[in-house]
């Protein structure tokens, strides 16, 4: 450290370069995670990456009723958004003690 306590510059870049580090690490894991989402009692079930990609669809057949396809409709998306929170809860939890280790590098504005 320099003279009155402000970190030097050689240690903001290692806590930066480490920083840096465990955001990837987080989200290699948010890439491999799976979450799911269901609507209609689980007649509708999305699966979903933790970082919000869409890789599975599973729908009941008793969801599939040919004189209304607009319920089959809601289901899916009411489904999917139900996965999507799933994940964004996850990337919170996942990343959001990384971003509050910004603070912590002794820079303006983090």
């Amino acid at each position: 450290m320099q003279p009155g306590g402000a970190p030097d510059m050689a240690s903001i870049l290692k806590q930066a370069q480490q920083m840096q580090q465990h955001l990837a690490a987080a989200q290699e894991q948010l890439a491999q995670a799976e979450v799911t989402g269901t609507a209609g009692g689980g007649m509708v079930t999305a699966t979903m990456t933790g970082s919000g990609e869409l890789t599975g669809l599973v729908i009941s057949p008793e969801a599939v009723d040919p004189t209304d396809v607009e319920t089959l409709q809601d289901l899916v998306v009411a489904a999917v958004r139900d996965a999507g929170r799933a994940a964004g809860e996850l990337t919170q939890s996942t990343m959001g003690p990384l971003a509050g280790g910004m603070g912590g590098m002794g820079l303006p504005g983090f």
